[in-house]
């Protein structure tokens, strides 16, 4: 099935930069967990239609191949990596890659489709889903053992307890499960059930913690009333942002910021750094001009629901530097290359941890 509509393409990531001393890299190891805005690849080695391993996807990474990131291009994680001076990229845990010395910088966990909601990755296939964090979480405990028998147990221990840990979670929990699930939003209002995902938050960075986790940067999230899938299901017709949703994104991230104050408070040695991406994007929606670029961008997309057939692209999408690339349900993923504000976001960020 075939549409067409102006979609504002905002990019649903983080962009977290640190600065290389003595041209070593600043961490040991890189630690992700979360959904399709970090998912690297897992999701290629799951039974789930939820994937992105065809084209476009991949079409300017390395190689220009899908390798299953739900963007054309780079993820913010890579950038991350890539900043922090790694020479490669933490390998998806699932791959085949996810082995020997490519675990001693450690690994992406990740799972698109999934939420701090246990069932929103069981959503779509019931027993062949994707990765929920607390699966996600167990997989990280499979990786903490084969770690400790490649690199011995005091050198495991130092790359646990000094690497860090990002997670980017929370969307799909909102717009994949609640607001389009009865058995949700008859249940709960949308202020109860963000205080399930937040208690679900809190358990996952208690969790992480007493795993070894000191280091660890999560993202609010986005401006939800501004995704195209929003737009184009909530929007009555209209191109514009979907006030309510974006009211109730930010009452979630209000939520979020109080629990990680009482959290870095409660654990001794917790350094835990909320990165507010929702008044960025929110702004490139708003005020395009004031970034610079071009958001608008027309393109046709093929929804794929039950074979992993070809997206159609309109080509002209790629001659603009941000381009939506919808995942097979048609959520759309938005990824952005690079961003104006990079280095003010740097200047931020290299001296919290």
């Amino acid at each position: 099935m075939k549409f067409s509509s102006n979609f504002i393409v905002v990019f649903v990531l983080f962009a977290f930069v640190l600065t290389v001393a003595n041209g070593q890299p600043l961490v040991p190891a890189m630690f992700v967990f979360g959904d399709s805005v970090v998912d690297v690849g897992n999701n290629n080695n799951l039974y789930t239609i939820i994937k992105a391993d065809f084209p476009p996807y991949g079409r300017d990474f390395l190689n220009h191949k899908p390798t299953g990131r739900f963007c054309n291009g780079k993820l913010a994680s890579d950038f991350t990596a890539e900043n922090i001076g790694f020479t490669d990229y933490p390998p998806a845990y699932l791959s085949k890659k996810a082995k020997g010395n490519n675990l001693l910088i450690g690994a992406n966990f990740a799972s698109a489709s999934s939420g701090y909601y246990e069932t929103t990755a069981k959503l779509y296939v019931s027993k062949k889903h994707t990765l929920s964090l607390s699966k996600q979480l167990e997989n990280y405990k499979q990786y903490q053992n084969k770690l400790v028998a490649i690199a011995g147990k005091s050198n495991a221990s130092s790359i646990i307890s000094d690497g860090i840990y990002l997670i980017s979670s929370g969307s799909s929990d909102f717009l994949q499960n609640y607001y389009i699930n009865p058995l949700l939003y008859k249940s709960y209002t949308p202020d109860q059930f963000s205080d399930v995902l937040i208690e679900s938050y809190a358990n996952f960075i208690q969790n992480l913690y007493k795993l070894g986790a000191r280091k660890i940067g999560v993202t609010t999230l986005p401006p939800l009333g501004c995704l195209p899938a929003a737009i184009t299901v909530f929007g009555s017709d209209s191109n514009e942002c979907v006030a309510k949703l974006n009211k109730e994104a930010v009452s979630f991230n209000n939520k979020l910021n109080a629990t990680s104050q009482r959290l870095q408070t409660k654990l001794p040695n917790l350094k835990l750094v909320v990165f507010d991406i929702y008044q960025s994007l929110y702004n490139l929606v708003t005020k395009p001009a004031d970034s610079g670029k071009a958001l608008i961008v027309e393109a046709m997309f093929e929804q794929v629901l039950q074979k992993q057939e070809k997206l159609v692209v309109e080509p002209d999408c790629w001659k603009h530097q941000y381009c939506a690339i919808p995942n097979p349900l048609g959520h759309a993923q938005m990824h952005l290359n690079m961003f104006s504000g990079m280095d003010s976001t740097h200047q931020k960020l290299q001296t919290r941890f």
